[in-house]
């Protein structure tokens, strides 16, 4: 039977030792139980995979003319360098994610991923829209930054992602949001 790529994966020492200390402290986390989530928590996280979600908010803004029309442009250009961007980084950066298979906050997934868990493109994609908007229309921005940190949240939550993930998901997210603003004009 051929090798799959992920058992040629080998972390470097640093990385396996952030692991242990993410492992660690997760499994010590009050926020974080192992139990099944609530539905909206599940539900947030199956919904806004692939961007989806992101693209349909942009379409609604897109109805309005002016700022929400051209926050809506920005966000939507920001879900596809976002995901494009997390999934080139996900082949460079190999990374497995939580051993949660048995628990039942993971089994609670509608969708269980087996890519690379660093880093997380849904939080990518939910911080990349959310700052491409924010910057360009504050109140639309504002009403979804609730909705994106609820994904980051979700991620960690069903233990799909180690909190590294999510964190440099969010970095790469808003960097992309903050370039998109600055290099389209309105």
């Amino acid at each position: 039977m051929p090798a799959t790529r992920r058992e040629y994966f080998m972390p470097p020492p640093f990385a396996e030792q952030v692991t242990n200390r993410e492992s660690a402290a997760v499994e010590h986390s009050s926020l974080l139980s192992p139990d099944r989530p609530s539905w909206v928590v599940t539900t947030l996280s199956a919904v806004t995979g692939g961007g989806a979600l992101w693209l349909a908010i942009a379409a609604v803004m897109a109805r309005r003319p002016g700022p929400p029309r051209l926050a809506a442009r920005d966000g939507a250009v920001a879900v596809v360098l976002a995901t494009a961007t997390a999934h080139v980084i996900g082949r460079l950066v190999r990374r497995r994610r939580p051993p949660a298979a048995e628990l039942p906050a993971y089994q609670a997934l509608v969708h269980k991923p087996t890519s690379s868990s660093f880093p997380s493109a849904h939080t990518a994609v939910a911080a990349a829209f959310t700052t491409a908007v924010i910057a360009r229309h504050r109140r639309w921005g504002t009403a979804m930054t609730p909705l994106a940190l609820g994904v980051a949240y979700s991620r960690i939550r069903t233990r799909a992602h180690w909190p590294t993930d999510v964190t440099a998901g969010a970095v790469c997210g808003v960097l992309i949001g903050v370039a998109i603003h600055k290099s389209l004009r309105p």
